[in-house]
């Protein structure tokens, strides 16, 4: 045994391992530089130099659109953990709980209702690093009920898109609310109100072919990849090469399946201009106000199927 190799080495290592955070720096997919973690993160998740959008989480997403950072997260309704008693190489309701406690998230879809620029909005968002971002029943369940309350609140709807398509360990479940979701927005159409589609990198699967390409406008990220099947199995069915930049956005934007790119840093003004257009709503002048405390009388919440959330820092 040699006490250097085998002891002494292995100590050192651990503990540079301790003292060094694994997100310290993060390499650009595009160029390939490393950054400090806290710019991107400052930067709403965009690389600067060569802007590229790296995912964004659910939470994150929300303070970057709400006013004050400020929402009510939405009561979702509860369902089956594990219908199908599916196993595959683990338990489905294992890589559930896993996902639950890597991502804090219940679900791969966050709901919330609050103020854009002072006007009220529901906003769904859709997280990847939950199991994809996979389409399943509680995923159905969280769009179906945003569609509700932006009813019940005569409000606009907007849909952060980002997912691998349907979720397999729930099977026909899973299917099944690609037509239920789409239901849904033709509810929301009949009340005439306006449902806006945020097409993140990537949206593909059941998503696409469901609720995130029935949109009254259609946004795109910068570089986000878009499509129902992958770009190599289109080429092995058609047996021909694909163009350069198929499926990404600037690509589905000029061939007129997506209305605008819009760089992250221009989302929130571009959404909230949007929305007024859409209402017919006069430009509000926004004073920014501190975000309200806990104690805050302002802060209490009548409706019980929201629950309050705390202002993030």
């Amino acid at each position: 045994m040699n006490w250097l190799t085998n002891v002494v080495r292995p100590k050192i290592r651990n503990i540079l391992r301790r003292e060094t955070p694994e997100n310290l720096w993060i390499k650009c997919p595009d160029s390939g530089q490393l950054v400090f973690y806290k710019d991107v993160e400052a930067n709403q998740f965009v690389i600067p130099g060569s802007n590229y959008h790296m995912r964004m989480g659910a939470v994150a997403r929300l303070k970057s659109i709400f006013d004050n950072e400020t929402w009510y997260d939405i009561a979702l309704p509860e369902v089956a953990a594990d219908p199908l008693k599916f196993r595959d190489e683990r338990k489905y309701a294992d890589r559930i709980k896993d996902a639950r406690s890597r991502t804090g998230l219940n679900d791969a879809i966050k709901v919330g209702y609050g103020k854009l620029e002072g006007a009220a909005v529901v906003i769904a968002v859709q997280d990847f690093d939950f199991m994809g971002g996979s389409l399943g029943m509680a995923a159905g369940e969280a769009i179906v009920r945003g569609l509700e309350l932006a009813v019940e609140k005569k409000s606009p709807f907007i849909v952060f898109a980002a997912s691998g398509g349907a979720r397999m360990q729930e099977g026909i479940l899973s299917l099944m609310q690609m037509p239920r979701t789409t239901v849904g927005v033709q509810m929301l159409r009949e009340a005439k109100l306006p449902y806006i589609v945020v097409l993140t990198n990537p949206t593909t699967g059941g998503v696409t072919a469901s609720y995130a390409m029935l949109g009254d406008v259609q946004i795109a990220e910068p570089g986000a990849l878009i499509g129902f099947a992958g770009a190599r199995v289109i080429e092995q069915t058609i047996r021909e090469k694909l163009p350069e930049g198929f499926q990404r956005a600037e690509y589905l934007r000029d061939h007129g399946m997506v209305d605008m790119v819009v760089h992250r840093h221009d989302l929130r003004s571009t959404l909230a201009r949007l929305c007024r257009l859409l209402t017919k709503s006069p430009a509000l002048e926004t004073v920014a106000k501190p975000a309200p405390q806990d104690s805050d009388p302002a802060h209490v919440v009548s409706d019980p199927d929201m629950a309050p959330v705390v202002p993030h820092a």
